[in-house]
Parts: structure tokens; sequence; C-alpha cells
């Protein structure tokens, strides 16, 4: 049974919200933040590499494209791509359902924390080649 991304978070948060504010009272911000962030770029890293190895064939920007696709499934996203070529996939997310659970926790650092922060670990897990760039995030109460 697969089960969207966005509901996969929110079975997450049950557990992974109380240990984090646990971890920061007790360790300090910083450095929970640092620990968390670790265990969690591992595994991340680990899916993006399984994730790369399970596509077919196909360019950079069809692969970016499947995979905006998977995190975006039941109406979790709203994005507009802006660039699609070989070597680039450029998008905005409009609209972020993740990012309003989060809100609606009152704890939106622990969402940017918990899964926007991931985005980096599991793109270095396609491709030592691959790049993330970004520039802002709707979690951090930017528009896109």
């Amino acid at each position: 049974m697969d089960i969207p991304p966005i509901e996969q978070v929110k079975i997450q948060a049950q557990v992974l919200v109380p240990l984090v504010k646990t971890l920061q009272a007790e360790l300090g911000e910083e450095k929970a933040n640092l620990l968390v962030r670790r265990a969690l770029g591992d595994m991340y890293r680990d899916y993006g590499k399984a994730w790369w190895k399970s596509q077919r064939s196909g360019n950079l920007s069809e692969k970016m494209s499947e995979v905006l696709k998977a995190f975006a499934s039941s109406e979790a996203l709203d994005f507009e791509v802006l660039r699609e070529a070989p070597d680039a996939y450029d998008f905005n997310i409009t609209g972020c359902r993740y990012a309003q659970f989060y809100k609606e926790l009152g704890a939106p650092e622990l969402g940017f924390l918990l899964v926007c922060s991931q985005d980096f670990p599991l793109t270095e897990g396609f491709s030592p080649d691959i790049g993330l760039k970004r520039t802002q995030t709707i979690m951090q109460g930017a528009s896109h």
C-alpha cells in the first residue's frame, strides 16, 4: 500500500514533533536541529539514491518532473514550471499543504526542519552532479 508523501508527513509528525521539541529543550535548538538534520538527511539521501536508480531512462528534467509530481500527489502542492531543459528543471511551489499542516500544528519552523530541509539530502542522493538552488519557502513565510 502506497501512502502519499503528505500523509506520511502527517503520520511522522505525530512522533517527530514532540521528539524534536524535547531534544531542543534538552540540548538547545541549534544542537538538536543539527542532530535531526543529520539523522533525517542520511535517510532522505538513501531514499533519493533508491528513487533515482528506480527511474527508467530520461533526462534530468523528466526525472525531476516525476519526483515533483510524487510530492505534489493528493493535492499537496501547487506549482508552476518555469523552465524544462534536458539538464535543468526550474519551478516554483505556489501552494503547500505541508506548510499549512505545520502551521496548523503551531510549528512551522519544525515543518521547515523536518520537510523542506530534507530536499537537499534527497537531491544529493539523486546524483553528485545535481544541485538544488532555493531562495525561499512557503514554510518560512514566503509567497512561493
